[in-house]
């Protein structure tokens, strides 16, 4: 069996510290130093990297709608407003002539400014054209224009703008909206409640780690690793901006993740730091037990939850590729400082680790537990589970089976301005289209015409369109040399079941010139067919790596398969959560958000890979206390048991930790990321309180020794590559293990 950092034993002594061991203390002091530079040299690195960072990515580059898209910008780009100005007449008419000369003063204005093309509005238009730039009462109508550049140049455009287009003209009142409004409003907003986030947190996440340590100065650890990686992983993401397109969203899983994680990390290896210090080893000992357990676990641990983030590299879309940018640069950095700054900080304290114990005022004198009475409770909790495992492994099962129902009914949507809490301008002005203006704003289907035509040709096209029995209208072509563009509008909801089959209608049906469609239906349905197309690859690729890892770290066939398994199942109540809250618009008054009725398509994938990848952080730490006792023992439900009460209360104070951490993300006014930190800190708890609790000690009763079995040429490859906790197993056990 590998053995990494393996400790040699001394003939007169205990174990002399193994490699890592001796490369990671051997200088404490300059190891912090480089930590403290490299980590000053992050935050200059880092600064202002959300100015960086993009507020889209939900569309498929390759797609057809993308393509459709762009060439339209570039053919066409005074007729693809991505700017709105809603002109409020107040009590007046929009035709009245006061209001009509300053509207048509504001629009020559906007016309004159730097990085603005297009203007248009309902008092220029033509007669066609027109109805569809009043409201419906009279009282209001649109100015669009187009901001030119990429996003951050149009964020600053519009900064310049809008303080001088907003507010009261007159008799005219005027508010902002459009794409780029409610995108760069998304992306303050989300840079704002990020801050908030983690002044919320961080207090907390210190409060809670005393509790759990009880010593200020053990609990200090593990925020000072999580600090260090979050500010690591923001300088990895400025660097990123330099060479590809990262979202600002992101930023949300580097909080969550890097604090998370990080302490995770520290209270296990703090955890069996203290253990081994009670029970008489010297610091150095101590160090190299909990290398060589511990960090060993550690080391699987971040492997398995990188493995799930990087699953969503296979997919196109810069959206769900950020979060593997971001989640396995965090991932990475907490491992390793947890690895190499954590030790070395031990080194250097030693008993000193339990030093300012808070929690002494509430003993009231009370003798401090002995080593190894830790975790009673638990203990009592797995026995009885186990006695009374097929009860518990059913009824914990229909359970998470229930819980998920409600996402058999999902509908899937693309985010838009509903993702900004109903106050936003941006917002506010997208609703007052809805509510007032006539057809379906942004809800319009465009199709690109490439290749020469004849107006003749247009117009039969046109009239095939218009028979298409979900159009409601059809307007164009406006032609600009060999190209030409229509614009469709569908009877119904911009991107309900009607409108996506009329994008399907739309490309089947046939031209004599090239068509493209797109329009917001057509980018969910290219993004739809891209995440289908591509969800096998990236579950078969979580799912073969996991089994592999987690094989290497016990050595079972059946352990791997019943993890994969369980840490799905854990996840069900996330997604039945999500369906009925954040799709359904139950609670939604509460947790003050508009629910769009449906859920976006990335974010699913997005929740999976996290919440997958965080309940295999909890199942490894599980798994290998477990094994590390079966390997001394040979006492499978000895095992089990012990496993529980070894770590039980640490999985359960790591999920709450998280959890605090997810939900402060979750108080975000952004309902995706509202979605994600409130599923995400749903999932942990189930997983730790339920799934490692209760199910995982059920299932591996009902399994018994048969749960250690391999055949040969794997049990083999285990002990050539394998990595445990603690030391190999005594010849008997080895022998009996594998004939079981």
């Amino acid at each position: 069996m590998t053995e990494v950092n393996k400790a040699t034993p001394d003939e007169d002594g205990p174990p002399r510290p193994g490699a890592w061991t001796r490369f990671v203390t051997a200088r404490p002091r300059l190891s912090l130093l480089v930590a403290l530079v490299l980590t000053a040299l992050a935050v200059l690195a880092g600064s202002g990297v959300a100015d960086h960072l993009g507020s889209g990515g939900w569309e498929d580059p390759a797609a057809e709608s993308t393509y459709a898209t762009k060439a339209l910008e570039r053919e066409f780009p005074d007729s693809q407003p991505n700017l709105l100005l809603l002109v409020d007449a107040g009590r007046a008419s929009v035709d009245d002539p006061a209001v009509t000369a300053e509207a048509r003063r504001v629009a020559g204005r906007l016309s004159a400014e730097h990085g603005v093309t297009g203007v248009g509005s309902y008092w220029q238009a033509t007669p066609a054209a027109a109805p569809a730039l009043r409201a419906k009462d009279g009282h209001e109508a649109l100015i669009a224009a187009r901001i030119t550049g990429d996003e951050n140049a149009m964020g600053r455009t519009l900064d310049r703008l809008a303080p001088r287009y907003r507010g009261t003209h007159g008799p005219l009142q005027v508010r902002i909206g459009g794409i780029v409004a409610v995108r760069h409003e998304m992306q303050t907003t989300i840079k704002e409640d990020l801050t908030r986030a983690e002044m919320i947190a961080l207090p907390i996440t210190l409060v809670l780690l005393v509790m759990v340590f009880g010593s200020a100065v053990a609990a200090m650890l593990p925020l000072g690793i999580g600090i260090v990686a979050i500010l690591g992983t923001n300088a990895v993401l400025r660097g990123l901006t330099a060479f590809t397109d990262v979202s600002v969203f992101a930023l949300n899983l580097t909080t969550a993740l890097g604090l998370g994680l990080a302490i995770d990390y520290a209270l296990f290896i703090v955890r069996r730091y203290r253990e081994e210090l009670s029970a008489g080893a010297d610091p150095l000992t101590a160090i190299g037990t909990t290398l060589r357990t511990a960090g060993r676990t550690v080391l699987f641990s971040a492997l398995t939850v990188a493995v799930s983030l990087a699953a969503m590299m296979v997919f196109p879309q810069y959206f769900l590729r950020s979060f593997a940018y971001a989640g396995i640069a965090v991932v990475l950095l907490a491992a390793a400082a947890a690895l190499i700054l954590l030790p070395a900080a031990l080194v250097l304290l030693g008993h000193r680790v339990n030093s300012l114990d808070l929690r002494r005022l509430l003993r009231r004198g009370r003798e401090r537990g002995r080593p190894g009475t830790e975790g009673t409770a638990w203990a009592r909790t797995a026995t009885l589970v186990m006695r009374r495992a097929p009860l518990f492994a059913v009824g914990t099962t229909v359970l998470l089976v229930i819980l998920g129902l409600p996402f058999t009914g999902v509908r899937f949507g693309t985010a838009d301005d509903r993702q900004l809490p109903s106050s936003a301008e941006s917002h506010v002005v997208q609703q007052h289209l809805r509510d007032g203006f006539p057809g379906s704003p942004g809800g319009g289907l465009e199709v690109l015409a490439e290749g020469r035509a004849t107006r003749a040709q247009y117009a039969a096209y046109e009239e095939r369109v218009a028979a298409l029995p979900e159009v409601a209208r059809v307007d164009g072509p406006l032609v600009h040399g060999d190209t030409a563009y229509f614009t469709v509008q569908p009877r119904g909801e911009a991107v309900d079941g009607a409108a996506q089959r009329l994008v399907g209608d739309l490309r089947a049906l046939k031209a004599p010139f090239g068509t493209q469609v797109t329009g917001t239906a057509a980018v969910l349905v290219d993004s739809k067919h891209a995440i289908g197309e591509r969800l096998p690859w990236a579950g078969a690729f979580i799912a073969i790596v996991t089994l592999l890892l987690v094989f290497l770290l016990t050595g079972s066939v059946l352990i791997p398969l019943q993890a994969v398994v369980l840490n799905a199942l854990s996840l069900t109540a996330m997604f039945g959560a999500v369906v009925w809250v954040f799709q359904d618009g139950h609670l939604s008054r509460w947790l003050g958000f508009t629910s769009p009725g449906s859920i976006e398509t990335t974010l699913p994938v997005l929740m999976f890979c996290v919440a997958f990848g965080l309940s295999m952080d909890y199942g490894v730490f599980l798994l290998s206390r477990i094994k590390e006792e079966y390997d001394r023992t040979g006492d499978h439900n000895e095992a089990v048991r012990h496993g529980l009460q070894r770590t039980g209360g640490l999985i359960t104070a790591a999920a709450v930790i998280l959890a605090v951490v997810m939900v402060a993300i979750g108080t975000s006014r952004v309902t995706n990321t509202k979605m994600l930190g409130l599923g995400i800190a749903l999932a942990v708890l189930m997983d730790a309180m339920v799934v490692r609790s209760l199910l995982v000690p059920a299932i591996m009763r009902l399994t018994g020794r048969a749960t250690w079995w391999a055949p040969a040429p794997l049990r083999r490859f285990h002990r050539r590559f394998g990595l445990s906790e603690g030391e190999p197993a005594a010849p008997a056990q080895v022998k009996e293990t594998a004939g079981v």
